[in-house]
């Protein structure tokens, strides 16, 4: 009896654990949901992106070519939160907007405030039964960006 409790005990560690791993986005709405609920500081501290389990791999393996790059204590290309799209605040008043869907893929742009008035472009893929996040990007601003432009587009060191 008690390694059976034992071992669900231990089950449920591993679960916890590895939960945002293993979750699943059904809907476009539902993996913009989850990102803008998360907290990236209870990330690995050591992985390429706090969000890299919303991340397509596609998009994962590109932070960690990014990483890959660059010495322990430099900076990747991405030195702001692109979730939020800058370095500091919280989203607030996050709004989805209904999603373009066309067999893999889904674009949808993402409202929400964070200092002002805030608009960013999604493109989702579906990997392995759910959605992740392949690309987000800005219009807005002097500097407009993509993440995976900023990710692509790094000189040669």
């Amino acid at each position: 009896m008690r390694f059976g409790t034992f071992m669900l005990t231990l089950f449920a560690l591993v679960a916890s654990a590895f939960g945002a791993d293993a979750a699943t986005y059904k809907t476009p709405q539902a993996l913009i949901e989850a990102i803008y609920a998360y907290d990236p500081n209870e990330s690995e501290a050591d992985a390429p992106s706090p969000y890299g389990v919303f991340f397509s791999k596609g998009l994962n393996t590109l932070f960690q070519k990014d990483r890959d790059g660059k010495a322990d204590d430099e900076i990747g290309s991405v030195d702001f939160d692109p979730v939020i799209g800058g370095q500091d605040g919280a989203a607030e008043n996050v709004s989805p907007g209904a999603p373009i869907i066309i067999d893999d893929t889904a674009e949808l742009e993402v409202t929400f405030t964070n200092g002002g008035p805030m608009t960013l472009y999604y493109t989702l893929v579906r990997e392995n039964g759910g959605w992740k996040v392949d690309d987000i990007a800005s219009q807005q601003g002097e500097f407009p960006w993509s993440l995976r432009d900023l990710l692509i587009s790094q000189p040669e060191q």
